[in-house]
């Protein structure tokens, strides 16, 4: 056992006797106010500087029978001197009811003897009554709480809030001053500082602790205790038990507002607990506490605390003022009852419905007496016959009234719960409608906890492996190794209807991992929820937000609950199953299409009446055709028509045809090549059900095919002029060496020598074509530098501007600011260039404008010359690459000025594009990538 439950055992076992002794001590004190009978005078006697003044007379009392005035000083009673009020009371009580008593009174310096019979004193008989009830009530709501709950630190501060407050409305002091009446008294004025302060300091700490506990609690205690020993010296200074009656009255002043303005601190600061509170059971409790607070303490604060303390003297209705104190109780005991489900409630409830029920069948009773009497006292025989009539009527209508208050009663105590409570069977069938698991596991944990007010709650099921987990919980915080074979172990006893397992009682006992873990668990019950005849789950619940166990009602709940929860979970799993296989098919069909979309070559399929099903983007891009478009339309009305005569015509069942280097025409004149494979398509069973249509874009290929051609023939005249070169190097250098040793040997007069310079002019011209030749044919050797195009270009049309003026041709510049340099040799650019201009003025006889234009996109130099001149025939646009190739006149061109600058170009890792237009002129474009800071050779 620690210490601390050791703490509380003893404190708990003092409380118990402490309230034995304060039931003892009430009894008693009870029997003795009832049975003792204090005498009056009627006088309200205080202590002035005169001394022992009367200042109030109460009418047709003694005194004022016996002629006692307002002001009068009491100098003795009954040859007893008088020094304070106190004595008056204590001589009074010597003296006894219905004794002669004389009386000597200084009225206007004048002594005056009257002499006067004592009476019985009025004693507020049915307000001290109605304390007492009071009273019990908080001792029976304590109790209540504390033999439940007696373990729990806050349950025991509650507790001795509600035994002090039986102490402060039960006991009342006789007015003996016996030792016993000494207790009563003190006992009640202890009561009646500690009560406020324990009510603030219990809203202090629930439901938690607020910031700054201890130093509020100095300043919570400190006031009332201050006020005791205030008390206490006072008492003291007057040498009795008892202070005297002015000065009581101004300690009863400041009491009473310390009570009242006590009692509304309590209040405010449950009002703030309650605003900060989330919401449920706990938030519910704070609003009643709140009200009752409230409720209770401004009536009282209103009219009794505030008039009495303005010095008005105490009346009936300041007394009756007392009567809103009951709340406080009814509303904290309402709080407790309201939100925690245990059989005593259930007790309770039926309880007031029939002491309602029976309460208003009596008086039905009664009022049929009197109706029946009243109408047919002369009509019906005398005797017992309108009794028995009424008694008739009376017991036809208790059912329905007894059904009719105990519904009000359950609206009145379950509010929205009760509708919780009837629809819960509802939400059970609608748990069926609930598709998805976790969903409809977290619907099913928040509905009973809200419901059974249960703050644990979990949930579990057998994994693949068949072992159980906990999948879903609430307000369950479990940390370490979960090990739940416990469930297995109790299946037995699953099978017979509720487990119920009391964590904590065998905490210590536990040996195997199973058992460890129901104990770190703290659930209470265990409820299988079983599936023809199958436990699938199980549900745990622990005890209700105030640690209660749950009613039997509850649990039957539960248990009915239990059957749809499992039909539920067992529909969630299924769906799970067919949602997954679902999505196994989206993803398979997902990636089918993402498949066919990443296609490069153009993919359709077909019906078997050849309407389109499948148009996949590439297809879209090659025909400039939407998939919307052409989906559920025929072949022919979204494929070219050559391609479906080339397609109807290898229409085969059951073999794939190829259609190679097929030339479609396009809307605006443009022309696609295309490579074509038609197939069946089949279904999973082998049947077909459409045909399966790829078409590759091969028009691009075959340019590069083209330029590939173009450039094996250019290594080919490359290799034949190094040959050729070779060959006839040689000769010439024979020739060159003989004839000049030729002219060596004849004197230079003679007239031969003109005939062999002109042999050895010719002979260098020839060697110099060879080496132009060689030239042409190597791929490297000259020296590259960057080079501006601009004023290259501009130089090459200072070479040509006299030719391009006698052909009247008019050129047009339009070159790009800042054109970056590239990287090339002048010398070949220049023959490039020129070739170009010379090749536009020939295709212009009549005249015409030649324009150049350059600029810089994407990285690349490029370099446009457009004529207006014959244009090339499409049929020569493949050709005028090729060496030897011209439509020149005879004399007029070698056809080998494109093929060397086509070679050039290359060389410079440039592209060349024609375009022509015949009879409206040729464009040539050129694109030459931008030099580098590095200057390669």
């Amino acid at each position: 056992m620690t210490r601390d439950s050791f703490g509380l055992r003893i404190g708990a076992v003092l409380l118990a006797l402490i309230t034995l002794a304060a039931l003892v001590f009430g009894l008693l004190n009870f029997q003795q106010r009832s049975r003792f009978i204090t005498p009056d005078d009627g006088v309200s006697w205080f202590d002035s500087p005169a001394g022992v003044v009367a200042r109030y007379i109460a009418p047709d009392s003694p005194a004022s029978r016996a002629g006692i005035k307002p002001g009068d000083i009491l100098v003795a009673l009954d040859e007893t001197p008088i020094h304070d009020a106190t004595s008056v009371t204590r001589k009074l009580w010597h003296v006894g009811v219905w004794i002669e008593a004389r009386y000597s009174v200084e009225r206007a310096g004048e002594t005056i003897e009257m002499k006067l019979i004592t009476a019985p004193a009025e004693k507020p008989a049915s307000m001290e009554n109605f304390l007492r009830v009071l009273g019990l009530l908080y001792l029976f709501i304590g109790l209540f709480i504390f033999v439940r709950r007696w373990n729990a630190p806050q349950a025991i501060h509650f507790y001795i809030f509600c035994l002090v407050s039986f102490i402060l409305y039960f006991f009342h002091y006789s007015g003996k001053l016996n030792t016993f009446d000494w207790i009563v008294y003190w006992s009640n004025e202890a009561a009646l500082l500690l009560q406020p302060a324990l009510l603030v300091h219990f809203a202090l700490v629930f439901p938690q602790k607020q910031r700054y506990l201890r130093m509020w609690l100095a300043g919570v205690y400190g006031i009332p205790a201050a006020l005791l020993l205030m008390h206490i010296s006072v008492a003291t200074q007057m040498l009795d038990l008892l202070p005297s009656l002015g000065n009581r009255r101004i300690l009863d002043q400041r009491e009473l507002a310390y009570l009242g303005i006590y009692f509304m601190v309590a209040a405010l600061i449950f009002l703030k607990s309650y605003r900060r509170a989330p919401v449920g059971p706990v938030r519910q409790q704070l609003k009643w506490v709140t009200g009752g607070t409230l409720a209770g303490t401004l009536p009282f604060l209103l009219f009794n605390i505030l008039p009495y303390a303005m010095g008005v003297t105490p009346q009936p209705w300041m007394d009756a003022s007392a009567l809103s104190l009951a709340l406080i109780p009814l509303c904290f005991g309402y709080a407790i009852v309201r939100y925690r489900l245990m059989d005593v409630d259930i007790i309770f409830k039926r309880g007031l419905a029939y002491t309602f029920t029976t309460a208003a069948v009596v008086a039905i009773y009664f009022a049929a007496v009197g109706l029946i009497d009243e109408l047919f006292h002369t009509a019906l025989p005398a005797g017992h016959t309108a009794p028995i009539i009424a008694i008739v009527v009376a017991a036809f209508l208790f059912q329905p009234v007894r059904d009719w208050v105990q519904a009000r009663l359950d609206r009145f105590f379950y509010r929205d719960r009760l509708d919780y409570r009837r629809t819960l069977m509802e939400f059970g069938r609608a748990l069926t409608n609930e598709v998805r698991l976790e969903p409809l596991l977290g619907s099913v944990l928040d509905r009973i906890s809200r419901t059974l007010l249960v703050d644990r709650v979990a949930i579990f099921l057998e994994n693949s492996a068949g072992a159980w987990e906990m999948t879903r919980s609430l307000g369950v915080h479990y940390e370490g190794p979960s090990d739940f074979s416990f469930i297995d172990d109790a299946r037995a006893q699953l099978e017979g209807g509720c487990l119920f397992f009391e964590p904590g009682r065998d905490a210590e006992i536990g040996t195997n991992p199973g058992e460890r873990t129901q104990q770190r668990l703290d659930l209470t019950y265990y409820v299988p929820c079983r599936f023809q005849g199958k436990i699938i789950a199980v549900l745990g619940l622990g005890k209700t937000v105030d640690g209660e166990y749950l009613s039997s009602e509850d649990v039957e709940l539960v248990l009915a609950i239990a059957g749809y929860v499992a039909v539920a979970i067992e529909n969630a799993r299924l769906y799970n199953s067919v949602e997954q296989k679902a999505l196994q098919v989206e993803r398979l069909k997902d990636f089918n299409e993402n498949i066919v979309a990443s296609l490069s070559v153009g993919m359709l399929t077909t019906d078997l009446e050849d309407r389109v099903e499948t148009w996949n983007p590439a297809l879209e891009e090659m025909l400039g055709l939407k998939d919307a478009e052409a989906l559920g339309r025929p072949l022919a009305e979204v494929l070219p028509a050559e391609l479906v005569v080339e397609l109807a015509s290898r229409e085969v069942v059951d073999q794939v045809s190829n259609i190679y280097k097929q030339e479609l025409r396009m809307s605006g004149g443009r022309k696609l090549v295309v490579n074509v494979s038609a197939s069946p398509l089949q279904g999973k069973t082998g049947e077909n059900i459409g045909r399966l249509v790829l078409v590759d874009d091969i028009t691009q290929r075959m340019q590069f095919e083209d330029q590939m051609l173009q450039t094996e023939k250019l290594t080919s005249l490359g290799l034949l002029a190094a040959g050729v070169a070779h060959e006839v190097n040689t000769p010439l250098a024979v020739i060159s060496n003989y004839i000049q040793m030729l002219a060596k040997q004849i004197p230079p007069e003679d007239s031969r020598q003109k005939t062999i310079e002109k042999i050895v002019r010719q002979t260098f011209r020839a060697s110099e074509i060879v080496n132009n030749l060689l030239n042409f044919s190597r791929t490297g050797g000259s020296e590259f530098r960057e080079v501006n195009l601009n004023s290259l270009l501009e130089e090459t049309l200072s070479l040509v501007q006299h030719p391009m003026k006698t052909g009247n041709v008019s050129v047009l510049r339009t070159y790009a600011d800042g054109l970056p340099s590239v990287l090339g040799s002048p010398n070949r650019l220049q023959q490039v260039f020129l070739n170009l201009f010379l090749n536009a003025r020939d295709a212009m006889p009549g005249g015409g404008m030649l324009e150049v234009r350059t600029a810089a996109p994407n990285g690349m130099v490029e370099v446009e010359i457009t004529d207006t001149g014959m244009g090339i025939p499409a049929e020569n646009l493949a050709k005028i690459f090729d060496p030897f190739f011209t439509t020149k006149s005879t004399g007029r061109g070698t056809g080998l000025g494109l093929s060397v600058s086509y070679g050039i170009i290359q060389e410079h890792k440039g592209r060349i594009d024609v375009r022509s237009t015949p009879s409206k002129g040729t464009s040539f474009r050129l694109e030459f990538p931008v030099a580098h800071r590095e200057v390669h050779v």
